[in-house]
Parts: C-alpha cells; structure tokens; sequence
C-alpha cells in the first residue's frame, strides 16, 4: 500500500494538479485580514527557536530537494521563503511542502489545466479579491505567501480539520484523493523532527 501511494505521488507530482477551485464570496473582513497578510513587506528568513536548529533543517531539506532543484542558492531560497511563510501564516513547514510536491512538483512555472500557477498552484481570482493583479504568480515568493494565507483561509473556516481544508484548497472537498496524497508526500518526503526533540524521544 505504502509502495502504490508513493507511485501516485510521483506520477501526480508530474504535472499541475489544481482541481475545480471556484470564486466565492469573502466578508469585508476576512478580505481585509487576507489582503493585509498578502501585502505584508517582511523579508522571508528561516523562523526557529535558535539559528542552529534553522540550518540543520535547512541543509536537510536542502539535500532532499536536491534531485528536483539542482540549483543549490534556489532550492534554500525556496526553502527560506516556504518555511517562513507557512510558519507565518500557523502551518507546518512540511505540509507546504508536501504540497508544492503534489501540486507543482516544485515546477514554479506551472500552470494547471485550469488556470492555476506556480508553485502552489494559485488560481488567478486570488490577486483580484486579496491582492494586485499586477502581482506575478510566478514569483516564488508571491506564490508561497497567496497559498500559504489562502490555506490558512480554509484551516480557519473548517475549524482546523486539515483533511476538508486540503480538498477547499484543491477544489475537490469531500473527496480523500487529494488530501491523502498531500499527507502521503509530507510523511514520506518531508517529515522532519528537531534535533532537541530526537534526543528526547531516545
């Protein structure tokens, strides 16, 4: 079983996978918080409890990216930018990157069938609602913070469940596919415990 889900993974991660997300309503204010978070000017940097522990990470994921992003300067600025956007926004660095495996493949050029870009696979009607249509979803670092915030979006109104929050985010609420080859990439790819916390478990 482990086997076929790690198979699916890697054939999904082949191509864009954004499924039917559509344009709904907003209220002023979750418009208004999802604007600001967009609109934030901070510079992207590693967010640890110490520096130490921020380049254990960074080296690690760095050396299992290194097959997809031969690049080594953009493959840890990659890194940078995702784990300081997902930890701004309350995520787990790793689920966003499972993600990026499932939706893009790490391909920030990417566009889905549908009309979604990047990274992670950020439909279009985002810049309109939360941001400036003049922003490039191509942009490394706009596409991480428009799916990072619109993730938290749906964390929020599913009351934290991840698995529904994970079928809003690809269109396809309701259905386990989708959700289950997001946790499958981040279990199997991506999971990651801090040196402190391994001493600790021994």
């Amino acid at each position: 079983m482990k086997l076929l889900l790690s198979l699916l993974i890697w054939l999904t991660a082949a191509f864009a996978w954004a499924g039917a997300q559509e344009e709904e309503a907003l209220s002023a204010s979750v418009q208004s918080a999802m604007s600001r978070a967009i609109g934030d000017g901070m510079q992207p940097h590693l967010v640890f409890a110490n520096a130490a522990e921020g380049e254990v990470w960074l080296n690690e994921m760095s050396a299992r990216l290194a097959k997809r992003i031969p690049d080594e300067f953009m493959r840890k600025r990659l890194l940078t930018v995702a784990q300081y956007e997902a930890t701004r926004a309350g995520l787990d660095p790793q689920l966003v990157l499972g993600l990026i495996h499932v939706e893009s493949g790490f391909n920030r050029y990417a566009i889905s069938p549908v009309g979604a870009r990047g990274l992670m696979q950020v439909m279009p009607f985002w810049q309109r609602q939360i941001g400036n249509p003049q922003q490039s979803l191509f942009d490394l670092a706009t596409n991480l913070r428009y799916g990072c915030t619109i993730l938290r979006h749906y964390l929020d109104i599913e009351n934290g469940d991840l698995f529904r929050a994970l079928g809003r985010y690809n269109g396809s609420l309701g259905k386990a596919e989708y959700p289950n080859l997001v946790y499958g990439a981040w279990k199997n790819n991506y999971a990651w415990v801090p040196p402190t916390q391994q001493v600790a478990q021994r």
